[in-house]
């Protein structure tokens, strides 16, 4: 059971005054605790940010990832960091609440001690007491806001869209919103958004003529300095997602045109210019040293959590690039000082939101309760308990995906499952109760349905390789996806550094070599083609709940890693 603020504060005390360590790790006094949420007000020009929040109303459990490996110059730089390296990088101390947030370490027994994260009540209160230290502070987010639950998807997003209105957001781009259909997004931006929150998105437009689908763009005044918010949603959308929800959008990076749109808002006078991204770090990385004239990148997608920005040079000035986490852990304040038309100096801090330490918003708390209701009997089914943690977010697979492809290879007979590499899906921890809701958390999307496949050894190879291209190209602008595939029944060496074709290696099923020619049955789910969906099966959450009521206790084993070749040393792994 969760401790309460008080109980909490109690705890962080005690452990100061004994003199003991908690978990083992550095005390961290109550007053500190307290601290944690005042943050001074810095210049004249404030931006609060979240991003990737995959519709968790609620506060959760969320395991940052052990292996996030970089290859190439990406190689030992932010965000492919893990654990004590990226502590050591940025300073933070082992065994504190930030480490807890921002790494995978000892991640059970600091979930037990500082408890659960996020919950928009929670940030709700958070933001309400940023913004009263800074007046016309405006509310940014980076998209991935409307999918990543079933109450989410059972009313198309409208639960996030309320709860993002009440949150007060002024400005967002998108992603996975679009996997509700064209229809839907220009319906909610014409209405329920209209005068309250912009949209923007420099890189859509219409397949036909070029034309702009949402606004490239917003200026805003903020303390009578004109502040320029560019949009850029996933480049990608049409290749990660199915094509069919948005048949007349087009996509990509748009860098030229960025370009011409940079230009544009600082001819009308903007003295602040800032990317809302959902590119993902190393292609806002890139992307940054290419541009000219944007002070800073306010990046999504990657979910990395990166407390400290990194400063990027161009042919004409620097560029800071940062990244607020996933999932409401984190909100993002960024402070500039602008003087004479120009930013002169910035603060920015990245704020861990501890459900524990911040009193839960009441009007949040009930707008929520209220879209709740109508599916609470529905995701609160228990289904199974688990006697080890669950969990996702890695960039080869995670012991709840193991979960998933446990139950297609049993309940579809086949000896192969590939499972999609999605970043978002929540933790549980060892003892937990399995709800419906914990299994929608892992796969409620729009196109859910479940397959089997006959597929040749060579074909697995080329789907493997392909996948593990976008993952670990050296030039970002090449990464189109999430983590890598997630495999069951099938074992297999990959060298995330080799070349295109050549870092899936020694594909084994039963200790035997796969056979280039020979077919083999691989159930999935998930298919982005149409047609693959229309012959599917039935939805990923019927098919793993009946596995999970037939099990009754889940005994978690370690994931279906490939073996790594050539990663020795990489900070990128705990």
């Amino acid at each position: 059971m969760d401790m309460n603020r008080r109980e909490f504060l109690q705890l962080l005390a005690m452990a100061s005054a004994g003199g003991f360590l908690l978990n083992n790790s550095e005390s961290y006094a109550a007053g500190d605790a307290a601290r944690m949420f005042q943050l001074p007000s810095h210049g004249n020009v404030s931006l609060l940010h979240i991003t990737d929040s995959h519709a968790q109303l609620n506060p959760i459990y969320y395991r940052e990832p052990e292996i996030n490996l970089g290859v190439g110059s990406m190689h030992g730089q932010p965000p492919h960091l893990a654990g004590l390296a990226l502590l050591k990088h940025f300073g933070i101390r082992p065994g504190s609440p930030e480490a807890y947030a921002l790494t995978s370490l000892n991640f059970v027994d600091a979930a037990r001690t500082y408890g659960k994260v996020g919950g928009y009540a929670h940030l709700a209160t958070l933001v309400k007491q940023i913004r009263a230290s800074r007046p016309g502070a405006l509310l940014l987010d980076g998209g991935d806001t409307w999918q990543g639950t079933g109450q989410a998807m059972w009313t198309k997003g409208q639960d996030m869209i309320d709860a993002s209105l009440e949150l007060g957001v002024d400005v967002m781009t998108m992603h996975w919103e679009c996997t509700y259909g064209a229809e839907r997004i220009k319906e909610v931006e014409a209405g329920a958004l209209q005068g309250r929150m912009d949209v923007v998105a420099q890189n859509v437009k219409t397949t036909d003529f070029g034309d702009q689908v949402f606004k490239p763009y917003v200026i805003r005044e903020i303390n009578t300095i004109p502040v320029a918010i560019i949009g850029q949603a996933f480049p990608y959308s049409t290749i990660a997602n199915p094509r069919y929800f948005v048949p007349d959008w087009s996509y990509g990076i748009q860098e030229e045109n960025l370009q011409l749109v940079i230009d544009e808002v600082r001819k009308k006078g903007a003295q602040v210019v800032v990317l809302l991204s959902h590119n993902g770090m190393d292609v806002d990385l890139k992307l940054a040293s290419r541009v000219t004239g944007l002070d800073a990148i306010l990046g999504g997608h990657t979910h990395d959590g990166i407390p400290v920005p990194i400063p990027v040079k161009n042919r004409a000035g620097t560029t800071l690039v940062t990244n607020a986490g996933s999932n409401g852990k984190f909100l993002g304040v960024l402070d500039f000082e602008v003087k004479a038309g120009r930013v002169v100096n910035f603060n920015y801090k990245l704020l861990p939101v501890f459900a524990n330490l911040l009193v839960a918003d009441k009007r949040m708390t009930a707008l929520m309760d209220k879209h709740r209701a109508p599916y609470q009997g529905k995701l609160s089914e228990q289904l199974a308990t688990t006697d080890g943690l669950l969990y996702r977010r890695g960039n080869f697979n995670g012991s709840f995906d193991q979960l998933i492809l446990d139950a297609l290879m049993k309940e579809k007979d086949a000896p192969i499952a590939f499972s999609p590499g999605f970043r978002w899906g929540t933790s549980l921890l060892p003892g937990s109760t399995i709800t419906m809701e914990d299994l929608l958390n892992q796969t409620a999307i729009t196109y859910p349905a479940t397959t089997l496949t006959n597929m040749t050894g060579a074909q697995i190879k080329s789907v493997l390789e392909d996948v593990g291209d976008n993952l670990f190209n050296p030039d970002p602008y090449y990464q189109q996806g999430g983590d890598m595939v997630r495999v069951g029944g099938l074992e297999y060496t990959c060298e995330p550094a080799a070349a295109m074709g050549s870092r899936i290696q020694d594909m084994r099923l039963n200790g035997k070599l796969l056979d280039a020619d020979k077919i083999y049955k691989v159930a999935g789910w998930a298919p982005v083609s149409e047609a693959a969906r229309d012959k599917g099966g039935e939805p990923i959450w019927d098919l793993v709940a009946r596995h999970l009521r037939s099990e009754k206790v889940v005994k978690v084993t370690s994931p279906n890693q490939p073996k790594l070749k050539g990663v020795a040393g990489n900070p990128g792994m705990v």
